[in-house]
Formats: structure tokens, C-alpha cells, sequence
């Protein structure tokens, strides 16, 4: 019976990524975590942030959504804007929900209007006022960002 000290490895030897470039990769990360804990420790200023342009459209609108991925969209009267199924709502639903934390965590009711603007450049944002909260759709992808283009233009 033959006893082994390294465990079985069931990688040929050539496939495996060598030794000195995972101790690379951690000592990368390693460094990212130092400078991201600096300048976050020393107050350092966010920079690099998307300029300020002038708003061209602006909607108000409610969002609730639930874990399905369903979604609806009110505007400040509470009428439906539009109502997006389990199935068509993932995106919409997924901002509602990133939303709702935001506000809880500061105690504001979810149901405050959020802002939908497009600003000059052919940006598309939301700003919740309530909270500071804001996102550029633009980040999200084209699909994404045009479901969101589609409500200004509703009635």
C-alpha cells in the first residue's frame, strides 16, 4: 500500500494553468483591494463619472415589480403605463428591485415617483430624487436602455 502526499489531480500536467500565473492573478488582486481600500479610506473624490448634460425629456414614473420578474410602470396619477409579463419584465423588475432597496434601507416609501430622463447625447438615466440614487441605462445594453426610451413616448 503506497501512501501519497499530493492529492490526485485529474488534469493532464499540460492543461493546468502554471503555478506562477495564479500567484500572479492574486497578487493583482491583492493590489486592486490595497488601492480601492486607500482611496476609499483617504476620501478620495469619485472621478471619471459621466458629464452633466442638459435634460431633454423628463417623465415621473412609479415602478413595482415582483420576484417573478414581472413588472408595471404608473405614472404620478396612477395610471398604467405599461405592464410587462414574467417573461418580458426581467430588466424593468431588476431595477424596481435595486430601487426598493435603496429606499428601504433609508426608510422612504417605494411607491415615490423616480425620475426617467433623457439628457442631451442621447443619454437615458433614472434619478430618484428621494435617495440620490441614480443609473445610466446606457450600461445596461441597447435592449435594455430601449425598453425604458419606449416610456416616454407613452401617453
Amino acid at each position: 500500500m503506497s501512501t501519497h502526499t499530493h492529492p490526485r489531480i485529474h488534469a493532464k500536467p499540460e492543461e493546468l494553468v502554471p503555478r506562477i500565473l495564479v500567484r500572479i492573478m492574486f497578487g493583482l488582486v491583492a493590489c486592486v483591494l490595497v488601492i480601492v481600500s486607500l482611496a476609499t479610506l483617504t476620501g478620495r473624490p469619485v472621478q471619471n463619472t459621466p458629464p452633466v448634460a442638459p435634460i431633454i425629456a423628463e417623465r415621473a414614473i412609479i415602478l413595482t415589480g415582483d420576484a417573478s420578474g414581472a413588472a408595471r410602470v404608473f405614472d404620478t396619477n396612477g395610471v398604467l403605463i405599461a405592464d410587462f409579463p414574467s417573461d418580458k419584465g426581467g430588466f424593468v423588475a431588476g431595477v424596481e428591485r435595486v430601487l426598493a432597496r435603496t429606499r428601504g434601507l433609508q426608510g422612504i416609501d417605494p411607491a415615490t415617483p423616480v425620475l426617467l430622463q433623457l439628457r442631451e447625447g442621447n443619454r437615458l438615466s433614472l434619478h430618484d430624487p428621494a435617495t440620490g440614487w441614480s443609473a445610466e441605462l446606457m450600461g445596461f445594453g441597447a435592449s435594455n436602455s430601449r425598453v425604458f426610451a419606449r416610456l416616454l413616448d407613452q401617453p
